[in-house]
């Protein structure tokens, strides 16, 4: 990981982290290495979640690529996963999404897409943060070479078709209550199960810049969950910010994670013969659940690193055309090169309904040890510092002896947030519960020691 890029993208707080100067200045790199890989004029595409900062951004990456003498095509408000196609389907050579995906709407964040709608390698990564951090002087076009800027207005209509048109048949006769997150989902969600026949209300699509992610969305997902059983839904659908994640609600107002999306979908995978090896792609964090499931299904799961890059990564590698995270972050090979909430939704949809069965009734062949994730706030600047602390290494040995063959425990840092994720599983929810408060207890202490001795 380098010193701009974390595990998907530059992240900051906008005009703190993130400001206007960096924006334009990673503009100006990413076409200055991708001009050089295209060997002609690169065109790049721009796509943006709701939140208030990402115009101001735009403008600035904008700016920055035409300057350099890269043409600009702004896709506007769009999720993830749309700038990603369109990149591909028009052949840009790249396409760059202005987003924090389900992060506060305070920050946000810059991550680019190759024009095989890939997210970039890190060796290009390391080229693009070389230019932006070296004190060298930008050369910059004037006259006839400066870069045109345009909008395409129909970039979120022409996503939104695609992913309509990967389901076979429609939603018909599922009553779908959709969370938007006030988030870039807040307008093609409408036009994909519009097409798609459902019945359908969407709830938390109406964006002022400010809303996005708050107390809604995959992330928050209590509102959703009592309005889907107050109003006799058969399902819920929330996306998060940028909309390449998708979780579910059944009709009693669970959750379905992740896990349990992936696995109902690969067993009908394997039924259609459209699973090679009978394998798909989960992460380290996967629940041990799943795993039960799989072996009892006669399905394998192989486990990546935690991340979306890492999942696609493995996948590749083996040529699996399913994968994701226990978030929602879910791949769909046959049709995306990324994580894409709304294509997640449709294609589970058309699955519980080629069923004929209620979600819970799917979801509830997938038994889930109990697993506790705690989120402990550890500055960057010392998270190397802390997760090599003997003290913490001492206490995750004792929840790992505690634990024995029945659990296990995972402490790593968070790419995106100042944050170290503890995760405990096992059989017993008390004392995973426990196990996890004291590990996180202990790493929150460190922290604090780490960041005094600093001052």
């Amino acid at each position: 990981m380098g010193k701009l890029f974390g595990t998907d993208g530059i992240r900051g707080v906008a005009n703190k982290e993130l400001t206007c100067e960096l924006a334009f200045r990673a503009g100006q790199a990413l076409a200055i290495v991708l001009a050089g890989e295209s060997k002609h004029q690169a065109k790049i595409y721009i796509g943006k979640d709701t939140r208030i900062s990402s115009d101001m951004l735009e403008c600035a990456l904008a700016a920055g690529i035409s300057s350099v003498g890269a043409e600009v095509g702004l896709l506007g408000y769009v999720p993830t996963p749309a700038v990603a196609y369109l990149t591909l389907k028009h052949g840009a050579d790249a396409g760059v999404v202005i987003s924090a995906s389900h992060n506060p709407m305070e920050f946000n964040g810059i991550k680019a897409f190759n024009s095989k709608g890939f997210k970039l390698s890190d060796e290009l990564e390391e080229r693009v943060e070389e230019i932006i951090l070296s004190d060298k002087p930008i050369e910059v076009m004037t006259g006839e070479g400066i870069g045109k800027i345009a909008s395409l207005p129909d970039a979120a209509r022409e996503y939104a078709e695609y992913v309509k048109n990967t389901v076979i048949g429609d939603l018909s006769g599922m009553k779908i209550l959709v969370d938007c997150a006030n988030g870039a989902s807040y307008n093609t969600a409408k036009m994909i199960f519009e097409g798609l026949s459902a019945d359908f209300n969407v709830i938390f699509d109406e964006p002022n810049g400010t809303n996005i992610n708050n107390g809604c969305g995959s992330t928050h997902l209590d509102k959703l969950r009592s309005r889907v059983a107050a109003g006799k839904y058969d399902v819920g659908i929330a996306f998060d910010g940028d909309a390449d994640r998708c979780l579910v609600v059944d009709e009693n107002g669970d959750v379905v994670d992740g896990d349990k999306i992936m696995a109902i979908c690969a067993r009908s995978l394997v039924k259609r013969g459209k699973l090679p090896h009978n394998t798909f792609v989960a992460t380290v964090l996967s629940n041990l659940g799943l795993h039960a499931y799989a072996k009892e299904n006669g399905l394998s799961v192989e486990c990546s690193n935690v991340g979306d890059r890492n999942v696609l990564e493995l996948m590749e590698k083996n040529g699996y055309v399913l994968g994701g995270e226990q978030s929602g972050h879910i791949i769909f090979r046959e049709y995306a090169t990324t994580g894409d909430g709304e294509l997640t939704a449709v294609q589970f949809l058309s699955i519980i309904k080629e069923l004929g069965v209620s979600v819970s009734s799917a979801a509830a062949e997938i038994t889930q040890y109990p697993q506790i994730m705690i989120n402990v706030k550890v500055e960057n600047d010392v998270k190397e510092a802390v997760l090599g602390d003997w003290a913490v290494k001492e206490v995750i040995r004792d929840v790992e002896e505690a634990l024995g063959e029945d659990g296990r425990i995972l402490v790593r840092p968070s790419g995106t947030e100042p944050l170290v994720r503890v995760m405990v599983e096992g059989k017993a929810f008390d004392e995973v519960s426990a196990l996890a408060g004291r590990a996180a207890d202990k790493i929150s202490q460190i922290s604090k020691e780490k960041k005094a001795s600093k001052k």
